[in-house]
């Protein structure tokens, strides 16, 4: 599934925050394309590293590289689709905070469930899904446009958040109980960030709302 908007709502103020994002995030992955190996060695987190105590920076720089071109396009996708309507109803900065809480919260999960790992592990999913986290507790009806993909062929239909973001969630849930039956996992896709970022937007996403703007957008 690709979401390609929130049919049900527009944005009252104007995103500069999930604009600065992303303008951040394509920043560091040109960064990336200049340095090559040796900069992503530097700036990704290794877990082994951090629970060492050394690099603890690559906390908050891994989570603006990519991997490559559909990494980072397909994680700014969906960061657009939800991230406006979650800032217009905390406000920039707290909205801010509460990204990069996601991120620390979606490494701390990945670096507990595999803590050994040399692997580095790198990208803004983890806070993303915490920002889909609390868009499924704030706005759960809301109609998300989506391309539904069957084989080779795509349909536009619209679902509500809850069955979107919800079935988004249990493929990563079920994605990393497979990644863990494996006996060599040897790298891929760091599932347990996502779910450890998505938990983390549930549980706190809405001590970052404002009731000001709630009232504004008729949540309350």
């Amino acid at each position: 599934m690709i979401p390609l908007g929130d049919s049900t709502r527009r944005p009252i103020h104007f995103p500069i925050m999930t604009l600065t994002i992303i303008a951040v995030n394509f920043f560091a992955f040109f960064l990336e394309l200049m340095g090559g190996d040796p900069f992503i060695t530097r700036w990704s987190l290794v877990p082994a590293h951090i629970v060492a105590g050394q690099d603890w920076i690559t906390i908050f720089t891994s989570m603006f590289m990519h991997a490559g071109w559909e990494h980072i396009l397909g994680n700014m996708l969906f960061f657009w689709v939800f991230g406006p309507e979650i800032e217009d109803v905390m406000g920039a900065f707290p909205f801010l905070v509460f990204y990069l809480l996601g991120g620390i919260a979606a490494t701390a999960a990945q670096v507990l469930i595999d803590p050994t790992s040399t692997i580095p592990n790198l990208g803004a999913s983890g806070a993303i899904a915490a920002v889909m986290g609390i868009f499924l507790i704030t706005y759960p009806r809301d109609r998300i446009r989506t391309v539904v993909l069957l084989g080779w062929f795509g349909r536009v239909t619209f679902l509500p958040a809850i069955l979107m973001v919800g079935l988004w969630f249990l493929t990563q849930l079920f994605s990393e109980v497979g990644a863990l039956a494996q006996v060599d996992t040897g790298g891929g896709v760091a599932y347990m960030a996502h779910v450890g970022g998505f938990v983390f937007g549930m549980l706190a996403g809405r001590l970052f709302e404002s009731r000001r703007r709630r009232r504004l957008q008729g949540l309350e």
